[in-house]
């Protein structure tokens, strides 16, 4: 994911900060639950803060935090305590703040009285909004004034606020409060052993939506809150799984319920659900992350993948624009909603400076057509299939070497545009920075599967002279891979070639990825394997990003020595694709393990720390969490161990489990399989299906990949 140019991590939210989660909105506030405006805290709804100011005063008052504890993504319960004027360390009076995220936020306060005589309090709460830009709070630098106005009757807060043209604001309510310009406040007598509530909400509203967010309407006793109904609407359409190891079984269920969170609608199509990026600073779609998240998932809903596809196919590029670095055929990097043209990358809502998200869009319609939706579904995406296959060969090609790299076209774009998008992402051996143009090896990979995947989905609809094409294009691009950036002195792969098609010669990541999608020779894998699993490379805890030998590897950095999740879950498949069983294990095993520190939740990455040095795996200061594809990562580490997938199309459910003896059995129900549901059971590496829907047969082995089916089909040689 990527931010600001310079530094493409998210900003530092400042430690014991507690972050919620619900579609498009996130709330990050301290760990007493108040939200201070000097910090990156704040509610944000569509990328814009609207409570910048919420915090809460007994008596005057601040609340000493006791503990945090997250219910759900999007709900989390706060407990403090009134500190005594007198100075002595005990309190009678606990606070408590059950608060709810989703368009705003639903926050209970509950004062409790621990002492045997009443207690006169007066509870305060502060607000304000500075309707500032999320890119001006993560960078801190709020730029633009509003002109403020506040208007406060009987029983709520209104706060508005005008820049130029837009019309922002927010309500605030809370019952019987008294209602002040600069927020609300109670005169409570809390019996004896007692307790007082009350229920405050905030709600945005913009100029053309005059009236606050309905899903913040008071509720009747016992009613679900909207986010808590479309939970169970997501629990209830998903998987249900049991493991015989419950550590591993708490992983997936937070996975499952992060990536329930992390789903926002299309404005223009609300019954398309897209995956966000993460928390907090990407709630939003993004092309690169949106997609491997969702193709990650596909086993627990494959509808995401479909959304997501659809979502981006409608803003595929059309015109060349060198500042939103838009062309022809493009899939975009991300979207911004009401971010001040002056902020976002590119000036634009929409910013296209990504290199790997176009032959992935082609990618991962391949891996969704295979899941069961209608042809005409799939057929309908196809034209847009073909747009990004003419972008790769272009604008994605400009040099015509037959390798896809980038440069960006503005000095408001990002220097780096694979996943690897930090300024300082892409270095030699020796630590000196490569210089564009650049073409990553795994991007090389991804056109590759992309070819492949377009050639069978021609072969599906019966365009074989087409198919036949484009399997031929692959094969050249999987024999000139395999010369130009194989480095035979070192073993491995180059990470990219730079600008004067020279090797990158940093023992790096991106290698491991190539695995996934069959483009190494078989006579090179060997050596791969055994670079990835070296020392120097997996930490322990997962393979790092960067070699420890390397000039530039520091374990605290963002893309230099750090692990990565998603990138170990990908890495694993792969390993898995090769037959290399026990190290595709080994790293699955690190990562489920590392979840543990983390109350079963992947951040978005870790440092590189070698675990032999440190017992635990070291967080990394502005990690993501939630983040999709980290959420995804168990999903996908479980399911690659499973070789577990589909081909409806050739009425085949395929699974092979070499699942590690440790993880214990495996129960899962509601799975879904071409329209319908069915029960899967594994014990002792013994698989069973019940429930499969008709036409399709269960076989024990892995899927046939893209290669072979090509083969099989005569289309010609992939290498």
């Amino acid at each position: 994911m990527a931010g600001w140019n310079a530094d493409t991590a998210a900003g530092p939210v400042g430690a014991g900060t507690i972050t919620l989660v619900e579609g498009s909105s996130f709330c990050i506030s301290s760990a007493n639950g108040d939200i201070h405006p000097e910090q990156p805290h704040g509610v944000f709804h569509e990328d814009t803060r609207i409570l910048s100011r919420w915090d809460l005063t007994v008596n005057g008052q601040r609340l000493e935090a006791l503990t945090a504890e997250t219910k759900e993504p999007y709900r989390a319960l706060f407990i403090g305590r009134v500190p005594r004027s007198e100075g002595y360390a005990d309190s009678h009076l606990i606070v408590e703040r059950l608060r709810e995220v989703g368009g705003g936020i639903v926050e209970e306060i509950t004062v409790r009285n621990y002492s045997t005589a009443p207690a006169e309090c007066t509870v305060a709460i502060g607000a304000e909004s500075d309707f500032a830009d999320l890119f001006e709070v993560k960078e801190a630098r709020v730029q633009r004034r509003w002109k403020e106005s506040r208007v406060a009757d009987a029983d709520s807060l209104t706060i508005s606020a005008a820049w130029h043209d837009v019309r922002k604001g927010i309500v605030v309510t809370g019952g019987a409060a008294a209602v002040g310009h600069d927020g609300l406040s109670y005169q409570v007598l809390v019996p004896p052993h007692g307790e007082w509530s009350t229920m405050l909400r905030v709600a945005p509203f913009t100029a053309d939506k005059a009236e606050p967010e309905g899903r913040f309407a008071a509720q009747t006793a016992g009613e679900l809150s909207p986010s808590d109904r479309r939970r169970q609407e997501w629990v209830a359409k998903i998987p249900k799984l049991h493991m015989g190891n419950r550590s591993i079984e708490r992983t997936l269920r937070r996975s499952y319920d992060d990536l329930g969170a992390l789903r926002i609608e299309d404005p223009a199509h609300p019954e398309r659900i897209v995956v966000a990026a993460g928390a907090p600073w990407f709630m939003t779609l993004f092309g690169r992350d949106s997609l491997w998240a969702s193709e990650m998932a596909l086993p627990v809903d494959p509808s995401l993948a479909l959304g997501t596809l659809q979502t981006l196919a409608e803003r595929q590029g059309k015109v060349v624009d060198p500042m939103s670095e838009e062309e022809p055929g493009k899939i975009l990097h991300e979207v911004r909603l009401g971010v001040s043209t002056g902020l976002a990358l590119g000036g634009k809502s929409v910013y296209y400076g990504s290199v790997d998200a176009t032959p992935q869009f082609v990618m991962t319609l391949g891996s969704v057509s295979r899941w069961g939706f209608a042809k005409d579904t799939i057929a309908a995406l196809l034209p847009h299939a073909d747009r990004a296959l003419d972008w790769v060969r272009t604008y994605g090609d400009k040099d015509g070497d037959g390798f896809v790299e980038y440069a960006r076209l503005n000095d408001q774009g990002l220097i780096n545009q694979g996943w690897k998008d930090s300024w300082d992402g892409i270095n030699f051996a020796d630590g000196t920075l490569a210089e564009p143009p650049i073409a990553l090896c795994e991007v090389q990979a991804l056109v590759y599967t992309a070819l492949l995947s377009r050639a069978w989905m021609a072969y599906d609809a019966g365009d074989a002279p087409l198919a036949a094409r484009l399997t031929e294009e692959a094969a050249q691009l999987k024999k000139r891979f395999n010369e130009q950036f194989w480095i035979p002195d070192r073993g491995y792969f180059a990470v990219a070639l730079d600008g004067k098609k020279r090797p990158i010669d940093a023992c790096a990541s991106n290698m491991g990825q190539c695995l996934w999608h069959g483009i190494i020779d078989d006579d090179k894998v060997p050596q791969v394997v055994e670079r990835l699993m070296s020392p120097e490379m997996f930490s322990g805890w997962g393979v790092r990003t960067l070699a420890s030998n390397m000039g530039a590897y520091n374990p605290a950095s963002y893309h230099n020595g750090s692990v990565w999740p998603h990138d170990n879950a990908i890495i694993a498949a792969g390993l898995v694709r090769y037959g290399y069983i026990e190290e595709a294990q080994r790293i699955a095993t690190a990562l489920l393990e590392a979840a543990d520190y983390s109350n079963g939740r992947l951040p978005e990455l870790f440092c590189g720390f070698d675990r032999g040095q440190l017992a635990e795996p070291v967080p990394y200061p502005t990690a993501c969490s939630p983040q999709a594809w980290a959420a995804t990562t168990p999903i996908m580490l479980v399911t690659s161990l499973m070789r577990y997938d589909a081909h409806v199309s050739r009425g085949g459910f395929w699974m092979d489990p070499v699942l590690p003896e440790s993880y214990g059995d495996l129960h899962i129900t509601n799975a879904p399989m071409a329209g319908g549901r069915m029960t899967i059971d594994i014990t002792g590496s013994e698989p069973t299906v019940q429930g499969l829907p008709e036409g399709i047969v269960f076989h024990r082995e892995h899927r046939p990949w893209l290669t072979e089916l090509v083969a099989e089909a005569g289309l010609g040689k992939t290498q």
